[in-house]
Formats: structure tokens, C-alpha cells, sequence
């Protein structure tokens, strides 16, 4: 039966304490050894927070931001489960790069713990994993819509799960795998241990815990919108014709790794073409890229053979790459969580870090909707060799309608220029 009782709430800021570690949260030796050999000796926030809740066997809710440890927050208790008793670990991710970064975890693990693991994940080798999953694995790491490929074909049962994680659940949601998860959910014993991983908490995400979830207790390591602290913001507002030349001159001045986001498959692709004319070594990386692709571009921007990776938001979430120096948002995402997301790769692991956000003029309004959902203002700033510009006047939306930006006329009249369709700009006649 699944509950329908009030989520419990927040649990209070656990204590900063120096020396903190992995010994006294209820780990086995085993797998403390372990740990230590893989030099895993301090944990983050999220860490100290969620192992002991999930050693209890407690259903989990983890509100945190990218690059916090949450992979080793439920790794840890599900291995340790696993050694105990019989049965399998599901965990569910948004994208193919998300998979495969879990997987090399447990890989880490995979000797001492004795455990094998399969990876069912889009634009993969059927075969391939077919193949994994003869060897009868323990865990089974995969996303939504490969998941419900080999359900559908009868190749992997459900019936034995025990432990289930949803990593990165709101970017599911926002993905559409909805029906998808709500199938997964219903396959599952009724009676398994689920943790459940997410930066946001979306309403879709309080319907999952209230009706798939047994009196889940939430721990959050930072407020549900907020941006990492250690991350530099910066705005620029540029007229879109001076967007290349300013990202020139930025590319000049910061000489580190750059991961730089794109809001369409086809403007990655075009502005990585022109980074390259410009002298860099970039690649990209989106959903129209073959995974043998996107894992070559991921692995050379590891390496350092790119020092700038070109990305949309979806293929983004498999990113786990340490100092990056600087985060670009060349274009607005389309929806304002996307902008936690975003800069949430930079500064991971305790680094500092630098956001840099370029905006048009009539992109005031949504500019707005992500200061108010991370609660601060990004400075607004002008490079000396390109022109800033200012954001335009609007009337905000009216009964839930997408706002106008306004223009006065010589006569002193207004007139609307422009109205946001559909996460693009339709523009309107002038006069009538």
C-alpha cells in the first residue's frame, strides 16, 4: 500500500563538524575499508545526511545540487543492503553519460563487493546488454525509455527489486518520462526501499513521494532553487548580433576548461563550428550525436584534449567532470531550474567557480523568473570592447499569458513588438 500521509518535513542542518567521516554512520568494515582504499575519507553534506537514513532502510528524499556526492549517498547503502540479503537495486537516470558516470562508481566497487551491474541505457547494443543481463547482475543501472524497451520484450523482471533510486528525478520530469516512471513504479514490490535524488522539488515530484513513496523523510542540503555558493555569477545584456564577438573576447580572457550550453541542438552545432574558426578546441554534445560521440567528446574534454564543450540542457546531466573553470549560458534555458542545473557544473567538490550568463534585451522577463527561483540578483556587467545594452520595458503576463515587451513610438504611443511563443520570439506588426 502506498501512503498518502504528509511528507515528513526538513529535517535541521546537520552539524559542520572538522574530522568528519565515513566511520559512525553505520557502514560495515568491509565496505569502510573499502572506501578508504578508494580514498573516500571525508564525506560531503549530502553523505552524512543520507547513509544513515538509508542504512535504517528508510525511504529517501535528497534535495541537493549537482556535484554534492550524491552518487556515493545512495551507493553506499544499497552495496551494504546487498551484501545482507538476496534480491536486486534498480536506479533509474535521465540521460545515457548520467548512466554510465553511476556505473563507474559501482565499477570501483565491483571486485570487493563481488557485485556485477548492467547498464540498459538508448543507443546502446541490445545485444550488448542482453548479454549483461545473462550474467544475472545485482544492480541494474538504466533510463526510463531503454527500461521499458526490455520490459515490453520481456528480457528483465522487476519482481525481485528491493532497493530503487531515481537520480536526477525533476530532470526526468521535465524530459517526460512521467508515464514511464509511473509503469516502473508499478512493477516494483510495493514493499522496496526507494531513494529518490533531485535539485529541484517540482510538484510532480511530491506526487511521486505521496503516492509511491512509505513516509519518506527529506533531507536537503541546500534550499530547493538556490545556486551553489561557491559559483561567480555574472550577467551580460548583448543585442544578438554581438553575442559572437563578445563570446571571443571571453574565450580570450579565460583560458581554463569552459562548458558552455546552448538552448537547441542546432545552435550547438553551429556555434561549436564557429569556436573552432576561432582557434579553440571544442566539440559538442546533444541528443543528435551518437553515444560513441558523445562519449568521445566527453572523454577528450575530460582529458583536456577540448578545453570547451558545447552542450543543450538534456545531454548536459551526464556531465561529472571536476574544475571546470567556467560555465557559459550563450543562450537562456528554457525553463529557470535549467539555470541551477547549468551552473551547478561548475564549482563541484568544493571548487570555486565562474557563471557567465549572455542575455538579449527583450529577454528582461525571463531573466527575472531565474533570479527570483535562485533568490538573488546576477550582476550585470559590460565588456569594454563590446557594447552593453539595457532590457527592454514589459507588462508582465495576464492571465497566465506569456509577457509583451513594448516599444514607444515617436508619438510617445507603445506599441507591443514582440510576444514569447513557444520558447521563441513571434514578432508583431508595428502599426495596424
Amino acid at each position: 500500500m502506498h501512503s498518502d500521509k504528509p511528507l515528513h518535513p526538513p529535517q535541521p542542518p546537520f552539524p559542520q563538524q572538522p574530522g568528519a567521516s565515513f566511520y559512525g554512520l553505520g557502514i560495515a568494515p568491509g565496505l569502510l575499508k573499502n572506501l578508504d582504499k578508494l580514498k573516500f575519507t571525508v564525506p560531503t553534506p549530502i553523505q552524512l545526511r543520507a547513509i544513515p537514513i538509508a542504512l535504517e532502510g528508510r525511504d529517501l528524499m535528497g534535495i541537493a545540487q549537482t556535484g554534492t556526492g550524491k552518487t556515493l549517498a545512495f551507493a553506499v547503502p544499497m552495496l551494504q543492503r546487498l551484501a545482507q540479503k538476496p534480491g536486486r537495486a534498480l536506479i533509474l537516470l535521465p540521460t545515457r553519460e548520467l548512466a554510465l558516470q553511476v556505473n563507474e562508481v559501482y565499477q570501483q566497487f565491483r571486485h570487493s563487493q563481488h557485485i556485477d551491474t548492467a547498464v540498459l541505457i538508448g543507443g546502446a547494443s541490445m545485444n550488448l546488454q542482453l548479454q549483461q543481463l545473462r550474467r544475472d547482475p545485482r544492480i541494474v543501472i538504466a533510463t526510463p525509455g531503454r527500461l521499458i524497451d526490455h520490459l515490453d520484450q520481456g528480457t528483465v523482471r522487476l519482481n525481485t527489486v528491493h532497493t530503487l533510486v531515481l537520480d536526477e528525478a525533476d530532470r526526468m520530469l521535465d524530459m517526460g518520462f512521467m508515464p514511464q516512471i509511473e509503469r516502473i513504479l508499478q512493477e516494483v514490490p510495493s514493499d522496496r526501499q526507494t531513494m529518490l535524488f533531485s535539485a529541484t522539488m517540482p510538484e510532480q515530484i511530491v506526487h511521486i513521494a505521496k503516492n509511491y513513496m512509505k513516509l519518506p523523510v527529506r533531507t536537503e542540503i541546500a534550499p530547493s532553487g538556490t545556486t551553489v555558493n561557491l559559483v561567480t555569477q555574472e550577467l551580460y545584456i548583448v543585442a544578438k548580433d554581438d553575442k559572437k564577438k563578445l563570446l571571443a573576447k571571453l574565450l580570450q580572457q579565460y583560458t581554463g576548461t569552459v562548458l558552455l550550453f546552448t538552448r537547441t541542438k542546432r545552435g550547438a552545432n553551429l556555434i561549436t563550428r564557429d569556436i573552432i574558426r576561432m582557434g579553440h578546441r571544442a566539440a559538442e554534445i546533444h541528443s543528435d550525436r551518437s553515444l560513441k560521440q558523445r562519449r568521445e567528446a566527453l572523454d577528450g574534454f575530460k582529458s583536456g584534449r577540448y578545453r570547451i564543450l558545447v552542450a543543450t540542457d538534456i545531454a548536459s546531466r551526464g556531465i561529472d567532470v571536476q574544475r571546470i573553470e567556467l560555465v557559459i549560458n550563450y543562450d537562456l534555458p528554457d525553463e529557470p531550474e535549467n539555470y541551477v542545473h547549468r551552473i551547478g557544473r561548475t564549482a563541484r567538490a568544493g571548487h570555486t567557480g565562474r557563471a557567465i550568463t549572455l542575455a538579449m534585451p527583450d529577454q528582461g522577463y525571463d531573466l527575472k523568473q531565474i533570479e527570483r527561483l535562485i533568490r538573488a540578483m546576477i550582476p550585470v556587467t559590460e565588456h569594454p570592447e563590446v557594447r552593453g545594452e539595457k532590457f527592454l520595458p514589459y507588462s508582465g503576463p495576464s492571465h497566465g499569458r506569456q509577457p509583451f515587451w513594448k516599444k514607444k513610438l515617436s508619438s510617445g504611443k507603445e506599441t507591443v513588438v514582440a510576444r514569447r511563443r513557444r520558447g521563441s520570439w513571434h514578432f508583431e506588426p508595428k502599426h495596424k
